[in-house]
């Protein structure tokens, strides 16, 4: 285990130097800021409206469905865990970049996913699918880049993503009495046979349930975090004047880049937000509506409702209080995020914070497995260019259930070094073919804002913006 970690490390490193993963999200996310003209600003009453919108046919994914297949993958334990890794490892200015990093990362989001929506395919019943190893593939006529994209999905969200949601579930049961030594195993028997039951075994009522239950406990979370911020309102002066201060340290910051404030913002902010890794699109790539554009609102959205909301809800529920982060910050550089957390609820709460926490990551972990996996069998079938046999399919579904459980057990460096390399070569992956595409996101957006000038409500035709491939829909 350790030799592998090292070598999941160096790579790590090596993606996250200063001028390969921050320049490629930040610069990037910039280009397409200015290319929209600052769509997450001048069109966010859009995206409240358009997520609200029916689809086209009766049995069709609606935006706020496809919508809530990629915020249950991006509402998680990152929100949670990852914010206060980020405050502890790099400090409270780590909140700043991961703010900034949101607030570009939505465009790159809106372009991302309207580009899954345009080259999206057709299923016998009249459904949809796609995503990036589609764009690729269609649009840059690179079927073995997508390839490789699905490949980094399935190492991404089967085995990088899924152990980390394992395993920092069972760290925020650590502050209580019961947790031993066999504690971090028996959660993972327990939360595997869960996954297990879903994938496997066909529970989909338990997903419908805990869907319906994660956007409630979000926004008790936040009202949580509100009521935190409030009984601790004297601090909160400091705490923004530490936000800041810290974030422009640039002298901290250059002396040690890889610990610092901007790459854990970076790191944590992509871990949760998942903005320019292409990841999303996939889910958007479902959604039946009448014009690409609006779905790419929609994606934009929920970048928005996970690190601007939930995220800054956890950084000010723990900068707000009196607890000190770095005393959470181990000899060989590891985090207890969860314990910083659940110190810094009980200040205030009592034993009410740890106990809620622990619940609020029981469900986000949960759903966050099984959004994580929804991607993995589409890009399956995109390699092998065929439905998967149901031998194949089940040892598949056996081993990510398996990996849950690894990840309950692993180490804390290899799971989060795990987690970090993979979502880097995502990004180096769809970044650059999002730039080379980006183009034709943008013709589609002006496309819907004429139409919406016009008073119409917006139904693409790929023709209207001279489009040269063949869509399966849009004619």
């Amino acid at each position: 285990m350790e030799a592998i970690n090292n070598v999941v490390l160096a790579v790590s490193n090596f993606l996250y130097q200063p001028f390969i993963l921050p320049v490629i999200l930040l610069v990037g996310g910039l280009y397409f800021t200015i290319r929209t003209g600052g769509v997450q600003i001048r069109m966010f009453k859009d995206c409240l409206r358009v997520v609200t919108e029916k689809p086209k046919t009766e049995n069709g994914i609606s935006s706020f469905g496809a919508l809530m297949v990629s915020t249950a993958s991006r509402v998680g334990t990152g929100n949670i865990i990852g914010v206060a890794t980020a405050v502890i490892c790099g400090g409270s200015g780590a909140i700043f970049w991961m703010w900034l990093s949101a607030f570009l990362g939505g465009a790159s989001a809106f372009i991302e996913s309207t580009l899954a929506q345009i080259y999206k395919k057709k299923n016998a019943d009249g459904s949809s699918y796609g995503g990036p190893a589609f764009y690729m593939r269609d649009a840059l006529n690179a079927r073995w880049l997508g390839v490789i994209f699905s490949v980094l999905i399935i190492f991404t969200y089967a085995i990088g993503y899924n152990m980390l949601a394992a395993f920092n579930l069972q760290s925020t049961f650590k502050v209580f009495s019961f947790y031993g030594d066999r504690t971090p195993a028996i959660i993972g028997v327990i939360l595997a046979a869960l996954f297990g039951a879903v994938v496997i075994g066909g529970a989909h009522r338990l997903v419908k349930v805990t869907g319906v239950l994660v956007p409630v406990m979000g926004i008790i979370y936040v009202a949580i975090s509100l009521i935190v911020l409030v009984l601790n309102i004297g601090n909160v002066p400091a705490m923004f004047a530490g936000i800041f201060k810290n974030a422009f340290d640039f002298q901290a910051i250059f002396g040690g880049f890889a610990g610092s404030c901007i790459m854990f913002g970076i790191k944590r902010g992509l871990y949760s937000n998942e903005a320019g890794m292409g990841s999303a699109p996939n889910a958007a790539a479902t959604a039946d509506v009448s014009h690409p554009a609006k779905q790419g609102l929609v994606q934009m959205l929920s970048v928005f409702i996970d690190t601007m909301l939930i995220c800054t809800a956890t950084a000010f529920m723990c900068l707000s209080t009196n607890i000190i982060p770095q005393n959470y910050l181990g000899a060989d550089g590891s985090a207890d995020a969860a314990g910083y957390v659940q110190a810094a609820t009980a200040s205030t709460l009592g034993k009410f914070g740890p106990i809620f926490i622990a619940f609020a990551m029981c469900l986000f972990a949960f759903t966050t497995l099984i959004g994580n996996y929804s991607y993995c069998e589409g890009c399956i079938r995109f390699i092998i260019q065929r439905d998967i046999k149901p031998g194949e399919l089940l040892a598949f579904r056996l081993f990510a259930t398996a990996l849950v459980f690894v990840g309950s057990i692993a180490s804390a460096g290899l799971v989060w070094n795990t987690a970090d390399m993979m979502q880097g070569l995502m990004v180096i992956t769809n970044m650059p073919t999002i730039l080379l595409l980006g183009g034709t996101a943008v013709k589609c957006l002006r496309d819907y804002q004429k139409q919406k000038a016009e008073g119409k409500d917006p139904h693409f035709v790929a023709a209207d913006i001279e489009l040269k491939q063949d869509t399966d829909f849009w004619k």
